[in-house]
């Protein structure tokens, strides 16, 4: 027992960026400067949402959410990833490790359940408009926030379990830049394929039932719009979905390449690129979509720079 419990895996070692060693100040220059603008973009838009009483509604509700949960998701990944394109040494403990992919999958999950609200509210403010403020209203949009981030908790706390129940005895270097599931997964020292069946079950549920919501939630969105009378209401439909539609398929489209893919499809490096694309790029440009094709939003927010001014 004693010689077992000297060899146990106390903490992770990152290797995704150690063949670039030349490159990690670029990078670091890089990655810095876009984590302080999705910060920044991200504070904005909050602050827009707060501050404009005309912007109240569900809708900008769900996005200052979205806001918080992009900002949320890049602090638990990318200071972390900063500070280690600096270091000699980069790693992580063992229980910072299950605390990373915990809340990283935690806010990871949410955010795919409140996609899913927000088309909601889109179906609801499109096909039922006289009801709108009564179906959609406070207790409501705080109700779906909340069930989004109890999915979200639940599933999170299940895989984390799994994973982290696991022996790890041999490796501890991980070839990636944060404690994802597959890289974790790849250094166990003993796996059953059960704990990966219900693992790959949990991803796919958190990603396929709330694309089948949406799914559901566009084709009554799309049938109704077929039904205006005047092109002009068709055109402003489609626009306050399109938004939307941009960062789902952004969304589930990384989402799905990482977790229901084949293993053996991407190589590590690629897994780390991918990654990069929805931890770093997309919490930076999802809130930017929303904002900047919508009017409302930036003339409240041109109001709010001139009172500031």
């Amino acid at each position: 027992m004693e010689q077992v419990n000297e060899t146990l895996v106390r903490e992770f070692v990152f290797l995704s960026f150690s063949s670039l060693a030349g490159l990690q100040w670029l990078l670091f220059i890089v990655f810095l400067l876009l984590y302080l603008f999705t910060l920044g973009t991200n504070a904005i838009i909050i602050s827009t949402i707060v501050l404009v009483r005309a912007l109240h509604t569900p809708m900008y509700f769900f996005l200052a959410v979205l806001s918080c949960s992009e900002t949320c998701y890049t602090f638990v990944i990318v200071p972390k990833m900063l500070t280690d394109l600096l270091a000699q040494k980069k790693t992580i403990s063992f229980l910072g490790c299950a605390i990373q992919m915990f809340t990283f999958l935690f806010l990871g999950c949410s955010h795919s359940f409140l996609l899913a609200a927000m088309g909601y509210d889109r179906y609801v403010a499109i096909c039922n408009p006289l009801r709108y403020t009564v179906l959609m209203g406070h207790g409501m949009c705080v109700g779906l926030v909340a069930a989004a981030c109890a999915c979200g908790f639940i599933v999170a706390q299940i895989i984390t379990s799994l994973v982290f129940y696991l022996p790890f005895y041999s490796s501890n270097q991980l070839q990636h830049f944060f404690c994802d599931i597959s890289p974790v997964l790849k250094v166990a020292s003993h796996h059953t394929h059960f704990s990966q069946i219900v693992i790959f079950i949990l991803c796919a549920l958190v990603l396929v039932i709330p694309l089948l919501l949406i799914l559901v939630s566009y084709i009554h969105i799309i049938s109704a719009i077929h039904q205006f009378p005047s092109t002009l209401g068709r055109h402003k439909a489609f626009s306050t979905c399109a938004s939307h539609l941009i960062v789902v398929t952004v969304h589930y489209g990384c989402a799905s390449f990482i977790y229901l893919r084949p293993k053996s499809n991407f190589s590590s490096s690629q897994d780390a690129l991918i990654s990069i694309s929805y931890t770093i790029l997309t919490p930076l440009f999802n809130p930017m979509i929303y904002s900047l094709r919508n009017k409302e939003f930036k003339s409240a927010l041109r109001r709010v720079v001139g009172r500031t001014i």
